[in-house]
């Protein structure tokens, strides 16, 4: 090879080429780290509900390390996914230097257990909030399955009239509502049938707990864990039973 003029030409052409490209490169590398290629503008692309606007523009700027051409979004994206409220987010680069953020927020259904929320795709966040929401309780990971429990139970619970304002999802599998309408009622379906059970209880309840509710006879709860029927509890009764007890007996 040394001895042949022609593959020696060859080989100064390619090693010129690699050194050219190599400067290239670094020159690249170079300029689009410096500060002319910085992003400065960080803009929210809608209005927010209740996640801090603030808040999320002061994560985004941390969090922004390198210009237009090197920064991180998806390192960005994770740590504004755990500022409460906002569920998904995702990060859009503008040129010459502008940021875009498109952010999902949280629509709050019901309250999870003790120190939580679940929101309306039946997943669990955590966030503070003062409204009223229904109180859901179940096992770790069926969250998801008591929203949707709750929207078809809740439907079948219209015609009576009554809201459901608490679901709980026992360990073994076992339901029971927590409803209000003219007064609080709790609602046991057991773990088997559950849709159907309601559904009886909502066909037969004008003629006998809407039927008491009418004349002044108040239900708080309702067991309808039986083939055939339910049966129905009426505090008037365990109230006047306990008085009864607590009469002193004649000698």
């Amino acid at each position: 090879m040394w001895d042949d003029p022609r593959q020696l030409n060859i080989f100064a052409i390619v090693l010129s080429l690699a050194a050219m490209l190599a400067i290239v490169w670094g020159l690249i590398a170079w300029s689009i780290r410096q500060p002319l290629f910085a992003l400065r503008h960080v803009v929210i692309d809608a209005p927010l509900l209740r996640a801090n606007p603030a808040h999320i523009e002061a994560v985004v700027r941390e969090e922004l390390k390198g210009t237009f051409f090197t920064v991180r979004l998806a390192d960005a994206a994770v740590s504004l996914q755990r500022i409460p409220w906002v569920r998904r987010v995702a990060l859009r680069r503008q040129w010459p230097d502008r940021l875009e953020v498109t952010v999902s927020e949280h629509e709050p259904l019901a309250r999870w257990n003790d120190d939580a929320l679940v929101n309306t795709r039946g997943e669990v966040f955590t966030a503070d909030y003062d409204g009223e929401l229904p109180q859901f309780r179940g096992p770790e990971g069926a969250s998801m399955q008591v929203a949707e429990r709750f929207a078809e139970l809740g439907q079948t619970l219209k015609p009576t009239g009554l809201t459901i304002e608490g679901a709980r999802l026992s360990p073994r599998g076992g339901w029971q509502l927590r409803a209000s309408g003219t007064a609080p009622i709790t609602i046991e379906l057991g773990r088997s049938d559950a849709s159907e059970r309601l559904a009886r209880f909502v066909a037969f309840y004008p003629k006998t707990i809407g039927a008491l509710a009418r004349s002044g006879t108040r239900i708080d709860y309702a067991d309808l864990r039986y083939r055939n029927g339910f049966a129905a509890r009426v505090p008037a009764f365990k109230d006047k039973a306990s008085k009864k007890d607590q009469t002193p007996k004649r000698d």
